[in-house]
Parts: C-alpha cells; sequence; structure tokens
C-alpha cells in the first residue's frame, strides 16, 4: 500500500489550498452543467407502460404517485436470474430516505425485467423500502404499441437493455420524467459509469428538469417532520 508523503502543516495548508481552487473550479462547472441539463428539451411519452408492483398492475402515470416528477432507477435483473445486480444494489443502498425527494414533489422507484415474484423475496432480503416494479409485461396485457405492431418494451425504449450477441444486455441506468397532468415527458436519462457520485437526494434531485427545489420553497427537515 502507498501512502501520502508525510509533510509539515504549512506544506499541507498549502497543497490543500491549490487543490481547493481546482475543486472550486470543478464546482461551478458542475453547477453550469446542471443549469444546462435543465435547460434540455423534452419528448412526450405514452404514460401506459404496464408495471406490476404490491399492489398489481401499474402504469408509468401511476409510478408518479400524483408528483410531479419522477425518477427510474433501471435496477439490473433480468428474468432468468435468481438475485438482482450487485453493483446496482450498492447503489440503491446509497439512496437515502425517499421522503426528502417526495417533498420536492419527486418520486422515486426502481425498475427490473425479472418477474414481481422474483424481485419481492430479494427486495425482503435487502431491507429496502423504496417502491420496486417489474417491467415483464405481454401483449395479452394490451401493452402493444399503438400502430408500430411490436410491443411496448420499457426497458428497450428507454436504454436499460441493449442488443448484443444475439440477445439482450442489461444496462444499469437512471431516467426523469416530468408530469403535465395526465402527460408524461421524458427529461433525462444517465447510464452504466455516468451513475458514480450519484444516489443522494440532491445528486438525483440535480438530474431532473426542476432541480432540487421544484416549488422554490422547501427546506430540508427531519425526514418524519415533512408535511406532504
Amino acid at each position: 500500500m502507498s501512502y501520502p508523503e508525510i509533510v509539515s502543516r504549512e506544506q499541507w495548508r498549502a497543497a490543500r489550498e491549490e487543490l481547493l481552487r481546482k475543486e472550486e473550479a470543478v464546482r461551478r462547472a458542475r453547477e453550469a452543467l446542471g443549469a444546462e441539463r435543465r435547460r434540455l428539451p423534452m419528448v412526450e411519452v405514452d404514460p401506459e407502460y404496464v408495471f406490476e408492483g404490491g399492489d398489481g398492475k401499474a402504469t408509468l402515470l401511476d409510478l408518479f404517485e400524483g408528483r410531479a416528477q419522477l425518477v427510474v432507477h433501471h435496477f439490473m435483473f433480468a428474468p432468468e436470474w435468481e438475485t438482482g445486480c450487485p453493483c446496482c444494489a450498492a447503489f440503491l443502498d446509497q439512496v437515502g430516505h425517499l421522503a426528502h425527494l417526495r417533498a420536492r414533489n419527486t418520486s422515486f422507484a426502481a425498475v427490473s425485467r425479472a418477474p414481481f415474484t422474483r424481485i419481492l423475496p430479494f427486495k425482503a432480503r435487502m431491507g429496502w423500502a423504496v417502491p420496486w416494479y417489474s417491467s415483464a409485461h405481454s401483449a395479452d396485457d394490451g401493452d402493444r404499441d399503438r400502430g408500430s405492431g411490436r410491443d411496448r418494451d420499457f426497458n428497450r425504449d428507454f436504454e436499460a437493455t441493449v442488443e448484443a450477441d444475439g440477445g439482450l444486455v442489461e444496462r444499469p441506468g437512471l431516467s426523469c420524467f416530468l408530469r403535465d397532468h395526465d402527460r408524461v415527458f421524458h427529461t433525462y436519462s444517465v447510464y452504466d459509469d455516468g451513475l458514480d457520485g450519484l444516489g443522494t437526494t440532491s445528486a438525483l434531485l440535480d438530474l431532473t428538469a426542476l432541480g432540487r427545489s421544484p416549488d422554490g420553497t422547501e427546506r430540508l427537515r427531519l425526514h418524519d417532520e415533512y408535511d406532504y
């Protein structure tokens, strides 16, 4: 193991100040990038994708739970797998109490291709309370893209699966959606290594179209003190 160089307190302070200037430049660049992200155009999507959750069938619109924004975690869990992806599980472990997101008019849900009967015991094993849905569907459920002649595939449509070696390959990611009454819009997605450093409430909100404070008024509170 290679340890850092040992220096005097004065040398450490000088090196720290030099690094701090670089860190502040990165912070300013990150804030500018976030503002540009919020100005991205959005595209309307069909809110009738069919999912299965703890209360049975649900649409994409249902996943909002009445809130203005929705962040979906594309959790890698293929139909034939016995358990979910360890990397996706580590990411979900980092997601804090959802009260902070919900107080900012934003819902969060995980979506996987595995059947819900396999998701449920794994979710219990991990001790998670986050809403988690199966996107496994069939044309028998009426989940067919009108006029296109193919089933609507939430994972493929939002690039959570890709074609490779003659089959589908799972891909971790986050997708953000905005709701205007019954109309749903896709505003942003990030995949693979782009998830590094995400998972906290502020980082997730920074990915959304409305940012950290959708109503412009809510401040951080203890998670049991929100009134939403």
